[in-house]
């Protein structure tokens, strides 16, 4: 659903900067040279976990990670040993993207999937420039296109050129992340890291796939949202229009009680969606259309490292 105000949009954002390499450019200058500078270079937390080979077996000292314990050779040997891994050097990445109409909602400059632009042409670039593959399954309520995982900065450049591409959405149709995931399940053979990037407004249902490719893959979800989404600003009588079918409504913003109760629903919302995802054993990391990415990005470093410390 979107609020139709002055200051927001619910269409395909237009901003002044849209070819690829002006975005490049731009995040290279704004974001990765302060993500170096304020991570000194060093990724690992946020692909921790991932590109992972069994090495040897040895028996277990304090401060390891008890999620390495072989149980069953601890049980032959009748005291507790750890597997030790060494890093596979490439990472092949995929993007699980979700481009449905929900994500034109925001700011008329910095809506969600503008967001989503950003976040993964950033996300990419540092991936790639270290000798990784990205891939992306693009999703707008159907399956647009699958973009197969190479290295390089031209392949940057690509995922971010199929981004910024035109598409329509099929008429009377809903979110539903499960055609993503699925897509995800078929279509992922070899061991990834994963990142699904959505405001997760879809048909219920996606639970069960989230948690099977979270155990085939280390994957992180990315929730991306926009405050008015949370709380609504007192802006008077409004048009409320569902982008997906078209169906309007006039609202009055200049009720307290109104307000309250929207209030409400999205906490219930959120909190659904957080008892989903930590059942499923997946990180759920936020970014907000008025965070600055590359806080976003280090703070995301952080509590991934936390989690796993």
């Amino acid at each position: 659903m979107s609020v139709q105000t002055p200051a927001l949009t619910s269409g395909r954002a237009t901003p002044d900067q849209t070819t690829p390499e002006r975005i490049l450019h731009r995040l290279d200058w704004q974001v990765i040279r302060r993500l170096d500078g304020l991570l000194q270079g060093d990724y690992r937390t946020l692909f921790y976990g991932y590109g992972l080979d069994f090495a040897d077996l040895r028996e277990y000292q304090p401060q390891d990670d008890i999620r390495h314990i072989d149980w069953n050779v601890t049980a032959r040997m009748n005291s507790p040993y750890v597997r030790k891994y060494v890093e596979d050097r490439e990472i092949t990445a995929w993007f699980l993207l979700d481009l449905s109409p929900s994500m034109g909602f925001g700011p008329t400059e910095r809506p969600k999937e503008m967001v989503l632009i950003d976040f993964v042409t950033t996300l990419a670039r540092l991936l790639t420039r270290n000798g990784n593959r990205v891939g992306a399954i693009v999703y707008n309520n159907r399956i647009e296109r699958t973009i197969p995982p190479r290295g390089g900065r031209n392949q940057v450049l690509r995922l971010t050129r199929d981004l910024l591409r035109e598409v329509d959405t099929p008429p009377g149709t809903t979110t539903d992340l499960k055609v993503l995931l699925d897509s995800g399940l078929n279509t992922l053979k070899r061991r990834s890291l994963v990142f699904l990037v959505s405001d997760f407004i879809s048909e219920p249902g996606w639970e069960q796939p989230l948690a099977l490719l979270n155990r085939r893959h280390e994957l992180l979800a990315i929730r991306l949202w926009d405050p008015r989404e949370v709380e609504l600003p007192d802006a008077g009588l409004i048009v409320v229009e569902d982008v997906e079918t078209g169906e309007q409504l006039y609202v009055d913003t200049g009720n307290l009680e109104f307000r309250r109760r929207f209030q409400e629903a999205a906490q219930r919302r959120e909190a659904a969606l957080n008892e989903n995802l930590k059942r499923a054993g997946v990180d759920l990391f936020g970014v907000s259309t008025e965070d600055d990415l590359t806080q976003a990005i280090v703070r995301m470093a952080h509590l991934r490292k936390r989690r796993r410390s």
